[in-house]
């Protein structure tokens, strides 16, 4: 028994302006677009956003609620557009303004929020204001909007404090004074490329709130804020005393990340959403140490989402996961918040390889994408997954983006291998990518994987995840609410939702338990004897109660 024990066909959803449903957010599946890399239009090899508007019928189809865009700004582009040139202007590589508001129009048509990145921890090098830093006098306004400081040692050749970037290597880079002659030195808690924008400064906040209203008037639903836990960093940029490698996520306190003062800034974004009409929405990248940090960037009055990495980078197991689970929820809500999940991104190894590759990869991937999705709250689906690609590990050096991997020991260089461009169909690379190349090379067995191949097969993961995400609009008990847990054997989660209950198997054997309800989703075929099921390795089954 498989997939097709479900039905397959979701509702005509209602257009975001008619839908009337406060808190659309708690429940939704969000979709994550990585533009580069999911539909080119032009035959450049880059996605771009004609190519997005023109696959929107498929999201559609897939049942998600909306869809969220990685930046497609001006940019240089030295870490994948988050190097944002120009906010208010769409890099020629994805199109122009028109395009986007063309994208958004047609994504409301289609019942489909559309979520757009937000970069408010750093700008790009070549943005005017960091140019007019450059320029300016050491000490003058223009640099104020920054982070510029001298130098120790006797002639300030050593950097400000002992602060590494997350791609590696200092957090600081020195400039050059008109002269020649070494000046202060820059933070950038990334990217040189990259530099730290000063939110102690009033003209910061000024223009970052004048950004989101341009956006937001030509009608996105709502922003993801990259690295929401940066933007403030603690007085003084005091030492950390380490000299590992910064982390996005740790145990330790740093004086750049999570900081409190993050949460003033998003108060005052709260507000100014609420401002407008249609439930526009704020979801944190926030990196926390605790579940607890997390939910912070949740309260009523903060943001409405935040991705629980912690589930994320959750190990596959029975008491793993379910620790994640109560942790996240107990979390979150005590601040009346709803959980966000999330398997995978455009920043990590996708969960099919970190699962263990392979069959089993595939397997535990499946059976996880069920799990996230009878969880109370709400879920993002990474371009790709509801496929079942696996990370693409023998990419060629000559090929390579990621900035982390040229700086050595930053954030493992990894990120190129989950941002290859997905097949849609065809036997030979670019898959339906687009009429050209694709900027990243596709392996040859992606051709088995394509949309294509993979609709109409009962079996496959593409009619797992439709199925998956029709039941969730179709049955009242899921999405957000309450959850009870129930008695399993040793290695299995067992939990029930108005109406279902769901079973996840994380042993390496079957497992026999009594049958808890109508079988309605399987992620593998099940063998029963009269009350009895036999539920295989690495699976994942919904009931109907």
């Amino acid at each position: 028994m498989t997939q097709d024990l479900a039905p397959s066909v979701r509702p005509a959803a209602a257009a975001p302006s008619e839908a009337v449903s406060e808190g659309w957010w708690r429940s939704a599946v969000i979709y994550q677009v990585y533009v580069r890399s999911f539909a080119d239009s032009d035959g450049d090899g880059i996605g771009d956003l004609r190519g997005i508007r023109d696959r929107l019928p498929y999201l559609a189809e897939l049942g998600v609620d909306a869809v969220w865009l990685t930046p497609f700004y001006a940019s240089p582009q030295a870490d994948g557009g988050y190097d944002v040139a120009d906010y208010r202007a769409v890099d020629p590589l994805f199109g122009d303004l028109s395009d986007a508001d063309d994208l958004v129009r047609e994504a409301h048509r289609l019942g489909l929020r559309v979520i757009v990145d937000i970069v408010p921890n750093h700008t790009s090098d070549q943005h005017a204001w960091f140019r007019a830093a450059l320029a300016e006098r050491e000490g003058g306004p223009a640099r104020e909007r920054y982070h510029f400081r001298p130098g120790r040692g006797a002639s300030g050749e050593l950097p400000p404090n002992d602060w590494e970037s997350v791609f590696g290597g200092p957090a600081w880079t020195r400039t050059a004074r008109p002269d020649g002659t070494p000046g202060e030195w820059y933070l950038h808690l990334f990217a040189p490329e990259q530099p730290d924008l000063n939110w102690e400064n009033r003209e910061v906040r000024e223009e970052f709130e004048s950004v989101l209203r341009f956006w937001l008037d030509l009608g996105v639903d709502g922003f993801r804020i990259d690295v929401a836990h940066g933007m403030v960093k603690a007085p003084g940029l005091p030492d950390i005393g380490l000299s590992e490698q910064a982390k996005l996520i740790g145990a330790q306190v740093l004086p750049f990340f999570d900081q409190d003062g993050v949460h003033e800034i998003h108060r005052a974004w709260r507000k100014l959403l609420d401002s407008y009409p249609g439930e526009r929405i704020g979801v944190a990248e926030a990196w926390a140490p605790t579940s607890e940090r997390l939910a912070l960037y949740v309260r009523p009055d903060e943001l409405h989402q935040a991705f629980n990495f912690q589930f994320l980078t959750c190990d596959w197991g029975a008491g793993a996961m379910r620790a994640v689970i109560d942790d996240s929820l107990a979390a979150t809500r005590s601040v009346g918040a709803p959980t966000t999940w999330v398997l995978s991104n455009h920043d990590v190894v996708r969960h099919t390889t970190r699962y263990g590759g392979g069959e089993r990869g595939l397997a535990r991937a499946r059976a996880a994408a069920l799990l996230m999705l009878a969880l109370p709250g709400s879920a993002y689906v990474y371009q790709g997954e509801e496929l079942g690609l696996p990370e693409v590990v023998d990419l060629p050096d000559e090929v390579r983006q990621d900035p982390a991997f040229f700086r050595g020991d930053g954030q493992d260089g990894t990120r190129d291998g989950c941002r290859v461009p997905i097949p849609w169909s065809g036997g030979d690379a670019p898959y339906g990518f687009g009429p050209g190349g694709s900027w990243l090379p596709q392996p040859e067995q992606w051709a088995e994987l394509s949309v294509a191949a993979q609709s109409g097969d009962p079996r496959s993961t593409l009619e797992l995840y439709r199925s998956a995400l029709a039941l969730r609009h179709e049955l009242p008990g899921l999405g957000d609410g309450e959850m009870t847990w129930l008695e399993a054997p040793e290695g299995v989660l067992a939990f029930a939702r108005p109406g279902l209950v769901c079973t996840l198997n994380t042993r390496e054997e079957e497992v026999a338990m009594p049958v808890p309800g109508r079988p309605v989703l399987a992620t593998a075929a099940l063998e029963f004897t009269g009350g009895t099921v036999r539920i295989p390795s690495d699976s994942c089954v919904w009931w109907a109660v």
